[in-house]
């Protein structure tokens, strides 16, 4: 992109911010600015619902616009950005080259060794058997689990299946559900078996559902089996959807008095640090 066409759209290469790096702390400062500012042009553009001029581009993205006119030029040149030219504007936007990278590296990637470590970390730190757990229709379907030695062990293992409104795993899935795909799953509600099994009842799974969001946990007591309790976290992928769940399985005495909130402080973190390993950028518990 020449001189030229960056002041036909609306500005000039020494009009924008100076290149001088912020006042941030040290560690908080990007160890290339050049390559920080490629994404966050890359960033803005996708980001924006429609197709952006240049000078609109560098202000959303704060970078100076002779910068920012090398950044998109390079992007077009990679095949991630286009432009269309309307009178002596430049309108740009991205390209679908991105999906065909995320689609390749998704495939790539299992859930289960990204989620390992912190399954290990929570299942060290509280004693307890954790899973990760995914949604098949009205199940919950265990996909990984961790377990501290130890002589008592619990009747969970990778393939197990349950229904979703007995399992803490799966409330905290459904909870995250768009209407759309929740409304078939209260078609197919289970009793459990446990003392506190509730009855089959769709207001009050929702009434529950609604409350899960808003505090970012499930929990399950003595539902599916007497004496075990559970408590779980939804994990998201790189499209910000709800993709499986996390949870710790004790005996509901331990797990849900004595250890409660140490166990949903870990559970949450470990549910966080596992989606961003899938690629979504919520934030840190």
């Amino acid at each position: 992109m020449t001189t030229e066409q960056v002041a036909a759209d609306g500005g000039s290469p020494s009009a924008a911010s100076s290149d001088a790096p912020s006042d941030l702390p040290d560690d908080a400062r990007p160890r290339s600015i050049s390559t920080d500012r490629t994404l966050t042009v890359l960033e803005t553009l996708v980001e924006s619902e429609t197709p952006l001029t240049l000078t609109s581009l560098a202000q959303v993205a704060g970078i100076p616009l002779a910068t920012c006119a090398a950044i998109a030029q390079t992007l077009e040149q990679r095949g991630y950005a286009s432009r269309q030219v309307v009178g002596r504007s430049h309108f740009w936007r991205p390209t679908l080259r991105l999906s065909a990278l995320s689609a390749r590296l998704l495939r790539a990637i299992d859930p289960s060794d990204v989620a390992k470590p912190h399954l290990e970390a929570v299942a060290d730190q509280l004693g307890m058997p954790t899973h990760l757990g995914v949604l098949d229709g009205w199940t919950i379907v265990y996909v990984a689990k961790s377990a501290p030695p130890g002589f008592i062990q619990f009747d969970t293992y990778p393939g197990k299946i349950s229904s979703f409104n007995l399992t803490a795993l799966g409330k905290a899935i459904a909870a995250f559900l768009p209407d759309g795909e929740l409304a078939p799953l209260l078609h197919h509600l289970a009793t459990g078996t446990g003392p506190k099994a509730r009855r089959r009842e769709q207001s009050a799974l929702q009434a529950d559902l609604a409350e899960i969001r808003e505090r970012g946990y499930a929990v399950e007591d003595q539902e599916e089996l007497a004496d075990i309790g559970c408590v779980a976290a939804p994990v998201f992928g790189a499209d910000e959807r709800v993709a499986y769940s996390v949870g710790v399985t004790g005996f509901s005495r331990e797990l849900l008095d004595e250890r409660f909130d140490e166990a949903v402080e870990a559970i949450r973190r470990a549910a966080s640090r596992i989606s961003r390993g899938l690629g979504s950028s919520i934030p840190s518990a």
